[in-house]
């Protein structure tokens, strides 16, 4: 599981993020797979919707996960991606309205959030968190792992629960922030914390199933994780014949076995 979750997010080209670098796409090689940037919540599934896409069409990707936020920001910055699948909408907004991207893209899917406790754990999960609540009035919550709310769109849905919740403020001396949602799951899921809010995604995968227990926070408790992509400006053939085949009912089976909404 490890392997997978502490996927880097890195890119490498001439100037690549070093101060003064100058910001333009770098155009990529038609010799070259594309380099797809995801969220880091999609990564078990859209690693296996990859895999059958290349089985499919005979064109593998390279994909690269991290925080929404910092692949926005290296895409600024000229990151060589081509397509771009972030946590909610208003980083792919960004880039459109920075002229960086064809067009405005697509909603693929609709994210939810979970309360996660590994086996072991003190905590008692439910859906209005009133198990957190009571371990955290008695003293018992040691850390407790969200994604980081600057970067991480579940991350900041996470803090609009615990506000929501009446717990940010006596929370926020033991929580442990995740760069990404992902590494949120590796400090919940091997016993460093006694739990966290993570993606259903994520802890509904055959890797991390059966490591703990979990409850569906109500959609309600946070701004709807509406996950948009968008392909960038210099995106070549395959980038885009990739961004279809996630629309394709093929991959929508895929979303929705990982826990994901698909639009109609």
């Amino acid at each position: 599981m490890g392997a997978v979750l502490a996927l880097c997010v890195l890119w490498v080209s001439s100037g690549g993020g070093r101060a003064g670098a100058p910001r333009l796409a770098a155009v990529p090689s038609p010799h070259e797979r594309p380099r797809i940037a995801a969220a880091a919540n999609l990564n078990f599934a859209l690693t296996a919707i990859a895999a059958q896409f290349a089985r499919d069409r005979g064109t593998p990707v390279d994909l690269i996960f991290g925080a929404s936020g910092t692949l926005t920001r290296q895409i600024q910055e000229g990151a060589p991606f081509e397509l771009f699948l972030s946590a909610d909408e208003d980083f792919p907004r960004q880039l459109t309205a920075a002229g960086l991207t064809r067009d405005a893209g697509a909603i693929y899917a609709m994210g939810r959030l979970v309360l996660f406790a590994p086996k072991g754990s003190p905590l008692t999960v439910d859906e209005g968190l009133i198990g957190l609540g009571r371990l955290l009035r008695s003293g018992g919550v040691t850390r407790f792992a969200i994604a980081n709310p600057d970067v991480a769109p579940y991350g900041k849905a996470a803090e609009a629960v615990l506000k929501k919740r009446g717990l940010w403020d006596a929370i926020r001396p033991q929580l442990v922030l995740g760069d990404t949602i992902s590494q949120a799951a590796q400090f919940a899921t091997t016993g460093n914390a006694v739990g966290g809010l993570l993606a259903y995604s994520i802890v509904s995968s055959p890797e991390i199933a059966g490591r703990g227990a979990f409850a569906l926070i109500p959609a309600g408790d946070h701004a709807p994780l509406r996950q948009r992509m968008v392909l960038l400006k210099h995106a070549g053939p395959i980038a885009t014949q990739f961004y279809e085949y996630i629309r394709s009912r093929t991959a929508r089976a895929v979303l929705r076995k990982y826990g994901y909404e698909v639009p109609q």
